[in-house]
């Protein structure tokens, strides 16, 4: 029970984060607004609620010195991915505000660069946030007020790192993967039938059309040497 739990909260997080990356990514563009800049807010104020409710439940189970050994391992392997999700979102909120400093919505506007990209971006925030509408009311200095709550959010996600690592002590070097590198990569779900390949032919099995290429290939380039030397004795 505790694992999905942790699984599901984990999977939120992801989610979220993907989300906050792909708004981050627009701050300073074309499609850079006081929309785009409340739904960043909200986008990040909600993995921030899910980091928490992560960190405390994993931080709760890994505590637990009687956890069997496979769980534990399970476990820290979800720790393990959600210290690299908090990494991500870090280093993206501190992007966010490195991005809304040197473009403020603010009077005197500075241009905004011209990316290509055009649109609205509230329906990926939307899904991230599960709400059907943001509908936040505009404020004129809103961007400043929101970079000093961003900069006291940084750091408090930074402190929430430091103390991960104090309280739970999982390297990431220790923990083994279930899967090989590249093993997703052997995945046919969702493959339709034209697009499926097996596992057998992706680890160099056999085929009869390379192996025909190869012998042609072969016999012409025998025909070639011998055309040469036929040429070179006639001259």
């Amino acid at each position: 029970m505790a694992r999905e739990e942790c699984k599901a909260l984990l999977d939120g997080l992801n989610k979220t984060t993907a989300c906050y990356h792909h708004l981050v990514l627009t701050v300073g563009g074309s499609a850079d607004s006081q929309n785009l800049r409340q739904e960043l807010q909200k986008t990040r104020q909600k993995a921030q609620e899910l980091a928490v409710a992560t960190c405390s439940r994993l931080t709760a189970v890994l505590r637990d010195r009687g956890l069997a050994a496979d769980e534990r391992a399970e476990f820290e392997r979800l720790w393990v991915a959600f210290s690299g999700c908090l990494d991500l979102l870090e280093a993206d909120m501190r992007r966010a505000l490195d991005l809304g400093a040197a473009f403020p919505l603010h009077a005197p506007r500075r241009p905004l660069v011209c990316t290509g990209v055009a649109g609205a971006s509230s329906g990926v925030a939307a899904r991230a946030l599960s709400t059907r509408s943001l509908r936040l009311e505009a404020e004129g200095d809103f961007d400043v007020a929101d970079l000093r709550e961003l900069e006291r959010e940084v750091l408090q996600v930074g402190e929430m790192i430091d103390n991960m690592e104090m309280k739970v002590n999982v390297p990431r070097w220790t923990v083994q993967a279930r899967q090989a590198p590249g093993a997703e990569l052997l995945s046919t779900v969702g493959a339709g039938p034209s697009s499926v390949v097996s596992v057998e032919e992706r680890q160099g099995g056999f085929d009869p059309r390379k192996a025909l290429a190869a012998i042609l290939f072969a016999a012409v380039l025998l025909a070639a040497v011998a055309l040469a030397v036929c040429v070179a004795k006639l001259s």
